[in-house]
């Protein structure tokens, strides 16, 4: 099949291509605009594969996403497009705004104007999958999980501009019949994450013997999902799932911010035995605005339905990112010389 993947040079889509690249033979074609966190260097082992092809384009622009599926004929949409950092959000809701909720407007109008032009197994083919995260759903407290049933109560700008994209395709699967899947996740980590996320900025600034900042007392909770076990739960969901279906898809780990950064620390001192124990860099910082207290995914619909598991536990996982990132400076190191030096984001007001 032909697949079209928006915000492909991204950290999930990237990872999704290189799945869809290596482990099927469907064809891909990258739309993305490059903003600050894309980067083409994330798929240069595909970039050669004749399955394997680029535009770059923003959602935004209506009539260049029109041309794209006039000429490419897509049969399944990967929308991954979006400004996806808490903090740039708090610091600029703007974008957030404008990519999340408009650009996802654009691209379902877009989408649904193409599909109604395709024939009877055209369309019987044809899916259009939003992915998204848990956060949607808000704080959870000390006890529960996260379900395609929870209500939806964002806190962030983040969080309710992608709530609002959600509610968005829902909106057209309902109102249109356009065929669409919505999947919502945890905390993802792994090779290629741009280094303002918190396990790659760690990891970074410990190697360099820089602060390495928590957020208040290092408290709050996530659940870590390997983004390879992401990647290969999207492109099943997008192989198999019904229509207006919505799964959640979870790592089954949750860890406080501080046992994950302990981790980062406990990891590299293992690679540096005799050194300066990692930890003394530990230092906590102001709080986040409004940060949530706790996510956690209940995972047992698309285990159930699909037979997906998440394969990578979060330590064997981490150590795996750790090496990836302590062997391949030259990807990261232009990111911190030119795009992001590990500064403090999303401070407030």
């Amino acid at each position: 099949m032909k697949y079209l993947v928006t915000g492909g040079a991204g950290f999930i889509g990237s990872a999704v291509i290189r799945y869809l690249m290596g482990e099927t033979k469907h064809k891909v074609l990258n739309v993305d605009k490059l903003t600050y966190a894309g980067n083409l260097s994330t798929l240069a082992t595909v970039a050669d594969n004749p399955r394997y092809g680029f535009s770059q384009t923003d959602i935004c622009d209506k009539r260049a996403i029109a041309a794209i599926l006039k000429d490419y004929r897509p049969d399944i949409i990967l929308h991954f497009a979006a400004e996806s950092h808490v903090d740039r959000s708090i610091d600029g809701p703007a974008a957030f705004i404008s990519t999340n909720i408009v650009g996802t407007f654009n691209l379902l109008e877009t989408c649904r104007q193409y599909y109604e032009t395709l024939g009877r197994d055209a369309q019987q083919r044809f899916r259009f999958q939003h992915i998204s995260t848990d956060e949607v759903y808000g704080s959870l407290g000390p006890e529960g999980l996260f379900t395609e049933d929870t209500p939806y109560a964002p806190n962030s700008p983040y969080s309710a501009s992608k709530a609002s994209s959600d509610h968005l395709v829902r909106a057209w699967q309902k109102t249109y019949g356009f065929p669409a899947i919505t999947t919502n996740c945890s905390n993802n980590y792994g090779p290629y994450q741009f280094p303002e996320k918190l396990i790659p900025l760690i990891i970074l600034n410990a190697l360099a013997g820089l602060a390495l900042p928590i957020y208040g007392k290092g408290e709050n909770i996530r659940d870590w999902l390997h983004v390879e076990d992401h990647a290969r739960a999207l492109v099943l969901v997008s192989e198999e799932a019904d229509i207006g279906q919505s799964y959640n898809i979870g790592g089954d780990g949750q860890f406080t911010n501080l046992e994950v950064v302990e981790l980062v620390c406990q990891m590299l001192d293992a690679k540096n035995p005799g050194g300066t124990p990692h930890n003394k860099l530990i230092e906590f910082v102001a709080d986040r605005p409004g940060h949530d207290a706790r996510y956690a995914i209940d995972s047992s619909k698309i285990k159930t339905d699909l037979g997906w598991t998440p394969s990578y536990h979060f330590e064997a996982g981490l150590a795996q990112t750790i090496d990836w990132f302590t062997e391949n400076q030259k990807w990261w190191q232009p990111i911190r010389d030119a795009k992001y030096d590990g500064r403090r984001l999303g401070a407030g007001r």
